[in-house]
């Protein structure tokens, strides 16, 4: 199960991150998600499919979407549990630089690590 909440700041190391820059942080990770999963079934998707998809959207039925990906794509689950993995292990790659850039002094705590 996916969550995007305080503790996956924790997880990837960036519970030091300025408490007013954390929920703007976690919209992010959240609309990085969606795009890149977005990116994925659609590279995966026919034009006939893409169509009938966006048609979804265009009516503002999520549920109707979501039905109609896991009717199509029954591994969808997995695609976007495999792309949340990818986006922490990149995202807490870049921890360090991430903290830094929002002003954490990073050399005196020694939980985090500046490599």
């Amino acid at each position: 199960m996916i969550k995007i909440d305080r503790s996956l700041l924790e997880e990837l190391g960036l519970d030091a991150l300025p408490p007013r820059e954390q929920d703007p942080f976690l919209k992010h990770i959240f609309e990085t998600l969606e795009m890149r999963v977005g990116m994925r079934l659609a590279d995966l998707m026919s034009e006939e499919q893409l169509t009938e998809f966006e048609s979804y959207f265009d009516a503002k039925d999520d549920a109707g979407a979501f039905m109609w990906l896991e009717a199509t794509f029954p591994n969808y689950k997995e695609i976007v549990q495999a792309t949340f993995e990818a986006l922490k292990t990149e995202i807490a790659g870049s921890a360090a630089a991430i903290l830094i850039a929002s002003g954490v002094e990073i050399g005196d705590d020694p939980t985090i690590s500046s490599e």
